[in-house]
């Protein structure tokens, strides 16, 4: 008994084995099944309300891409399309997903046509994620040089060189501006709805602070400084009608009288008797103004003004002179935009003057 037992466990041993070989080369030669997706149409997305006040979209999406994937649903094995991306073409970002975006999109911009869908983030960039990479800092829209107006020009290197820099260098060359920081005036005071300068218990009303009625509207002035080498008070002047936000310069002891303006906070260098300033521009990109201060006159004589095209200003109080020719500003690219819970991306830049363009 104890031969034939020991044959049956051999035969049961070479059986076992010779299943597990059948069974790898049965996967080895088993054929790669293809997952065939069904071919979709716009018709298979959600029907929906299209945008019809961008102030509604929490934010937009921008791609470099030729075409690019909508899916049914927010996974990558879901069923899904490629269109074609035309520069007219919205991409209305609404929630934001692990790996997609939803979005509202009109088909052939038609708003009563609009379908909700999903887009891969890799496939695009959402507008508070916007960066200058790849931008032409360079390019201007127009450019105004001692009072020479030039439409066909359209690069900044005509005046000098642009370049994007870290926010290091930024915070580095602040601490060595040469402009003048403007200071509070303890003489001027609000008093009622009216700044007044008070002095040895005389007062003088310089413009009425709330509801002035002007042609642009009504407009309410806040104080901002006083600028000690002009010796002339600053204020910023703001109308509800308008969104243009203007700096007027005030001598109190002559009149009460404004006597200049600039477009955006004032940059002021003592040395060179200049006066600056960069803000965004309500139509397209920012605007960059270097005038020349008069001082017998208190007027100011324009020396050179660009609308650059693809950046707007962050914030222009904080843009400075770090030499006679090298300025900095904190910017962000045109199309950037916050979104809730989501801050536009900062960038930096240094404008570079050529040398005595001036003179």
């Amino acid at each position: 008994m104890k031969p034939l037992s020991q044959f049956f466990i051999l035969s049961m041993a070479v059986v076992f084995v010779g299943c597990n070989q059948q069974s790898k080369t049965s996967e080895t030669n088993k054929p790669e099944v293809e997952v065939t997706q069904k071919s979709i149409t716009f018709g298979d997305f959600k029907k929906i309300k299209g945008v019809d006040n961008i102030q509604d979209v929490p934010f937009q999406l921008f791609t470099k891409l030729d075409s690019v994937q909508f899916f049914v649903t927010p996974s990558k094995d879901a069923a899904h399309m490629k269109v074609a991306y035309h520069k007219l073409d919205n991409y209305y970002g609404f929630e934001e997903f692990d790996d997609f975006y939803s979005i509202h999109y009109s088909i052939n911009n038609n708003i009563s046509n609009s379908i909700e869908a999903f887009v891969l983030k890799s496939e695009f960039t959402a507008a508070f994620d916007l960066t200058l990479k790849g931008v032409n800092l360079y390019e201007i829209r127009s450019s105004t040089f001692k009072k020479a107006n030039d439409f066909n020009n359209k690069s900044f290197n005509t005046y000098g060189s642009i370049v994007e820099v870290s926010e290091q260098e930024f915070k580095t060359a602040s601490k060595n501006r040469i402009n003048e920081v403007l200071v509070k005036n303890p003489h001027i005071k609000l008093k009622g709805n009216n700044w007044v300068y008070a002095d040895n218990a005389k007062e003088t009303v310089i413009i009425q602070h709330e509801n002035l009625v002007t042609e642009d509207g009504v407009l309410s002035n806040e104080y901002i400084g006083q600028s000690p080498y002009l010796n002339l008070e600053v204020f910023k002047e703001n109308s509800v009608e308008t969104p243009d936000v203007y700096y007027s310069f005030y001598n109190v002891k002559p009149s009460a009288n404004f006597q200049l303006f600039t477009g955006g906070y004032p940059q002021i260098l003592p040395k060179e008797n200049r006066i600056s300033y960069i803000v965004s521009n309500n139509d397209t990109g920012s605007d960059f103004t270097v005038s020349q201060y008069l001082e017998q006159s208190h007027t100011q004589e324009d020396l050179l003004y660009v609308n650059f095209t693809n950046f707007k200003v962050s914030d222009g109080a904080k843009a400075f002179w770090a030499d006679n020719e090298t300025f900095y500003t904190e910017v962000y690219p045109t199309t950037s935009a916050p979104s809730i819970g989501k801050k536009q991306k900062s960038s930096f830049i240094k404008i570079k003057l050529k040398a005595d363009l001036f003179n």
